[in-house]
């Protein structure tokens, strides 16, 4: 099982698993693929275009529930640790070091 291990001077490491990693760097823009930063400059919208894909993603569920339940069909089934969950550690480490003005790494 992979990993990605977000590291800063400011805050613990972040650990996630491979896939909800991959996701949120290609959220921020970022290339999954290798060793990455993010700069404190970057962090404001990193944070935002998080908040921005929670946002579409609970409308997304909530769009498939009701047209589900229009259709007279079981609601769907989603991931049980939602998105917003997932991203909540994220941002709070974006903020931090954004603060103190210090870089995220990870693959390094």
């Amino acid at each position: 099982m992979s990993v990605y291990r977000f590291k800063s001077r400011e805050t613990g490491d972040l650990v996630m698993l491979e896939q909800h990693g991959r996701r949120m760097l290609e959220i921020m823009g970022k290339d999954p693929s290798g060793p990455g930063v993010i700069q404190p400059d970057q962090m404001p919208a990193a944070v935002q275009a998080i908040r921005t894909a929670v946002a579409d993603d609970e409308a997304r569920q909530k769009r498939l529930k009701d047209e589900a339940q229009t259709r007279g069909e079981p609601a769907p089934h989603f991931d049980p640790v939602s998105l917003r969950m997932r991203s909540t550690p994220f941002i709070e480490m974006l903020q931090r070091c954004e603060k103190a003005g210090v870089d995220i790494v990870w693959g390094v």
